[in-house]
């Protein structure tokens, strides 16, 4: 009896000392990240049959384990993959938002100033002051899309930067947690005690990989985890981590994109394989915000530039040659995929920048035809051969032959911005006039006025302009042409106001002229101050040009600031929202994994008392022995 007594006592002592430890444990973590809290389990040891029955032997520690809740867990890790996406996905758009919304360094201040300018010379077009004004004007405009296109690309080169360190980092992360898997089934011989410090920092390996990527873990029967990424893709196989790569995309190589390693063979994912953690932030930003930004300001520089430069040639300028090209023109990228296996080199150009959108556009050869894809919402278009033309954007086979399979990236506007520039450096080139004039001769009789006329778009031959051209009124109603190069017609019927086109101009007849009054229409000669053209330009500004003859200039900037304002906003709620839902679970999750000072030490007065009463039952069962050891 007094060795089961001796054994009572050191059982408990050894699981008192056990309670002791783990309580000390989770006392020196309680503010170590991704631990949690563990605690002894015990069990009564088997019982000795003796005559008077059934005698306890005592206990002992069965395990260590620690408060672990997988719903739980489950829970705080998407609420923080969430979380990390949108904390990430504001960072970016604050940038942005920074960039189009600054009311002094956007776009509006040097649009506004460039316009009054061209009103300007409207009104003094003989005044070589004012016409340097517009140079300058137009130089600062010019230099505000170049300043804007050089931010937009900073953004892109930071975002690929940022995407090829955090594929870096997933890698790492990834073989640490391959490696605590080999770690944890070489410890882990009984599936009842586990290596638990190991299961925590395993658990905190993968709590940052979803934070990156929106990982997905999977236990295995063995004790190993799994972990799956993008669409499907396996990162972590048992003790096998499978790299991810960053790579230069093979179909715009300007962009940084995530490669999956398939068979030796690194195979580019999609942007939007990875739906949450700070990588899909990364993907998601560039796809919907920042492309989009970029393709709407270079829509803004397309089309006005090209706008600007039709009218602009519908002029004269200060020495009576027609007018050139105010800025130079721009030209779409094509980019050919880098798996292409045929020779094909295809270009294209904008044929009319009022239908032009701000999408991309992605062509490929089925074999047998073409199809056109707009990226913008995947809308395809099929052709049997080139060229085409697609919303004012004409694309045509350079040179070559393409093979089945072949792709071509076409991006109408994203370096528009970038590239734009002027043409014209000499204030006289200003094409402020028009260059044909109209007017009455003084004999007529009757009522008859004639406007000052315009010049037809698209430019006609200046040739044909210049060409003096007479209308006379024959007959009451009527009238006969001379002139115009392509016959005299005769007995043409006159309808005060309406318009009167030949040779690329339009004029209109007001009033009642008399039969013989004679009009004229001819070169405008040493028309130094005329600034009918002049006029024309400035009134480019409020003139829906864009979109369809949807939206000026103004327009389309100020509806893609609204768009990156609204998206900003809506981000910024939404990393509010979340973060509060991360929040809630991580309160959840440590409520019941977590360290309690005041529960611990509680327990660590207990486990105390418990060490303490062992230790005097030891001491009772040596008393009697010795007792024993005294009787005579």
């Amino acid at each position: 009896m007094n060795t089961g007594i001796y054994n009572l006592g050191i059982g408990g002592l050894a699981a008192a000392q056990a309670g002791l430890v783990a309580t000390g444990h989770n006392i020196a973590n309680a503010s170590t990240a991704g631990y949690r809290r563990q605690s002894i389990e015990q069990a009564a040891l088997p019982a000795l049959v003796t005559g008077s029955g059934f005698m306890g032997q005592g206990v002992q520690v069965t395990s260590v384990v620690r408060a672990y809740s997988q719903s739980l867990e489950t829970q705080l890790s998407q609420a923080q993959s969430q979380a990390s996406y949108f904390s990430t996905y504001q960072a970016q758009m604050a940038q942005i938002d920074n960039v189009v919304a600054d009311a002094t360094a956007g776009l509006s201040p040097a649009l506004q100033a460039f316009f009054a300018s061209t009103q300007t010379v409207a009104s003094n077009p003989a005044d070589v002051a004012s016409r340097q004004s517009l140079l300058s004007a137009g130089s600062t405009l010019t230099a505000r899309f170049n300043a804007l296109a050089s931010r937009f690309d900073e953004l892109q080169s930071g975002v690929n930067t940022q995407i090829s360190a955090t594929v870096k980092n997933v890698n790492t992360l990834a073989q640490q947690v391959a490696t605590l898997n080999d770690r944890i089934l070489a410890q882990q011989q009984n599936p009842q005690q586990q290596p638990n410090d190991l299961l925590d920092q395993r658990d905190a390996l993968i709590s940052q990989l979803n934070k990156l990527t929106g990982a997905t873990s999977v236990q295995q029967s063995d004790g190993s985890i799994n972990v799956v990424v993008g669409s499907g893709q396996s990162l972590v196989v048992g003790h096998q981590a499978i790299p991810l790569g960053a790579l230069q995309s093979p179909e715009d190589p300007r962009q940084t994109v995530v490669g999956y390693s398939i068979s030796g063979n690194s195979v580019p994912l999609g942007d939007n394989a990875f739906q949450g953690g700070s990588l899909g932030a990364l993907l998601a930003f560039r796809t919907n915000d920042l492309n989009t930004a970029q393709n709407a300001l270079g829509q803004v520089a397309v089309g006005l530039t090209q706008t600007f430069n039709d009218q602009h040639q519908l002029g004269q300028d200060l020495n009576g040659v027609a007018g050139v090209n105010f800025f130079k023109p721009l030209t779409p990228d094509v980019i050919a995929r880098s798996t292409n296996s045929g020779s094909a080199v295809v270009s294209a150009s904008v044929s009319d920048a009022t239908a032009l959108t701000a999408s991309d556009y992605r062509l490929s050869y089925t074999g047998t035809g073409y199809t056109v894809t707009r990226l913008a919402d995947n809308t395809v278009t099929a052709y049997a051969s080139l060229p085409q033309t697609i919303d004012g954007l004409s694309i045509s086979l350079a040179s070559g032959a393409a093979a089945s399979g072949d792709s071509f990236l076409i991006e109408p506007t994203r370096s528009a911005a970038r590239n734009m520039a002027m043409n014209i450096t000499n204030g006289a080139q200003i094409a402020a006039a028009a260059p044909m004039r109209a007017a009455a001769a003084n004999a007529n009789t009757g009522s008859g006025t004639i406007s000052a006329g315009t010049v037809d778009a698209p430019p006609p031959q200046n040739a044909n302009i210049r060409q003096p051209v007479t209308l006379t009124f024959t007959a009451a109603g009527t009238f006969s042409v001379s002139g115009t190069g392509t016959g005299n017609p005769v007995g043409v019927a006159y309808t005060a106001g309406s318009d009167i086109s030949y040779n690329g101009w339009t004029v209109q007849i007001a009033g009642t002229p008399a039969v013989g009054d004679v009009f004229t229409i001819g070169p405008n000669s040493g028309g130094v101050a005329d600034g009918r053209n002049a006029l024309r330009l400035g009134g480019l500004q409020t003139q829906n040009m864009l979109s369809s003859g949807t939206a000026s200039y103004q327009g389309v900037y100020s509806q893609m600031v609204s768009q990156v304002g609204s998206k900003t906003q809506q981000v910024n709620v939404m990393v509010e929202t979340q973060n509060t839902l991360a929040q809630q679970a991580t309160v959840a999750q440590q409520s019941v994994s977590g360290v309690n000072l005041d529960e611990e030490a509680a327990n660590l007065l207990r486990y105390q008392q418990a060490y303490q009463a062992a230790g005097k039952m030891i001491q009772i069962a040596q008393s009697l022995f010795q007792s024993i050891l005294q009787i005579q």
